[in-house]
């Protein structure tokens, strides 16, 4: 799997990571278990995948533990494995976004202690928040990066306004935002600015909970229950028009003997503006098969029909 270099720093990552949110993050999800979380994260490994991409609000820290607790197994090597992680949300305040040095340096210090490492190889920023100017905020992590406890600084969630402020000093390695083929804001400004500042880029949410998989129809329903049947993605007309453009990604795949989730995935790996996507996993089945979307070498036609067909 090739590697690409985030940002400036001299932390160099797979271009196909793995979200964790789904190890771990019994917040988040329903029904996980911490054997299978933790399966997930050996598998992916296993599979060439050396960027983990964890944060403090998975699981209250939970995840970050059960990173922790696989890379301590003889069979890994902690050098060979890229641990992005990610905090903002401030638990003295009922989780309210903190982006203070103070609480920073508290973050990067808890989390050190939760994975078991002594250093973090990326370090976001998960959230903005209200009243910390974010050049400061960076500058703290700039001086935990001179001590040697994070290798990479990044951001996530930022508006382009609040990336320039939190570059003043150039000290941002790299920024993670949302990004699919149906969510491309980012296409017509972000992605200039990051080209022009050496910032590397990672998507997350590149699936769409699914909705780029090809599993839905037309006809699927979702229950009033389900968070899904509330996302206007899922709704009406414009759900439907996703799937008609889904739909005419399976003769494409076809040719490469690919699923779409592989081939979107391929992708986004082609994309010039993209420097690694991570999506999630709850299963192990499913880390092997999207690591397997590194074999397909879309071609320029395919990637160019692909584009405009989301357009």
């Amino acid at each position: 799997m090739t590697d690409v270099r985030i940002g400036k720093s001299q932390v160099y990552a797979s271009a196909l990571g793995l979200g964790t949110n789904a190890v771990g993050g019994h917040n988040l999800y329903p029904n996980l278990t911490d054997d299978i979380g933790k399966e997930v994260v050996r598998t992916a490994i296993h599979n060439g995948i050396t960027l983990l991409d964890t944060a403090f609000s998975y699981g209250r820290g939970r995840s970050e533990e059960l990173i922790g607790e696989v890379l301590q197994e003889p069979e890994f090597d902690r050098s060979r494995v890229i641990i992005a992680t990610k905090a903002a949300h401030d638990m003295q305040q009922d989780g309210k976004f903190n982006n203070s040095p103070e609480f920073l340096r508290h973050a990067v210090e808890a989390a050190l202690e939760r994975l078991q490492t002594d250093y973090i190889d990326i370090f976001y920023i998960h959230f903005p928040d209200e009243t910390t100017p974010k050049n400061e905020a960076v500058a703290a992590l700039h001086k935990l990066k001179e001590e040697g406890k994070i290798r990479a600084i990044g951001v996530s969630n930022f508006s382009l306004e609040q990336l320039k402020e939190a570059n003043k000093d150039g000290y941002v390695d790299i920024v993670e935002e949302r990004f699919s083929l149906i969510h491309r804001e980012h296409e017509k400004e972000l992605f200039p600015y990051l080209n022009e500042h050496t910032i590397s880029f990672v998507s997350y949410y590149p699936l769409d909970s699914g909705l780029l998989t090809g599993k839905y129809s037309e006809e699927t329903a979702f229950e009033d229950s389900d968070l899904r049947s509330k996302n206007p993605d899922f709704k009406g007309e414009r759900f439907k028009e996703i799937i008609k453009k889904v739909d005419q990604l399976k003769p494409i795949a076809k040719n490469y003997d690919a699923t779409v989730t592989q081939l979107v995935l391929a992708w986004y790996m082609k994309h010039p503006h993209i420097d690694v996507v991570i999506p999630g996993a709850k299963r192990p089945e499913q880390v092997e098969a999207n690591a397997m979307a590194v074999d397909i070498h879309l071609s320029v036609d395919d990637f160019e029909k692909i584009d405009q067909l989301f357009r």
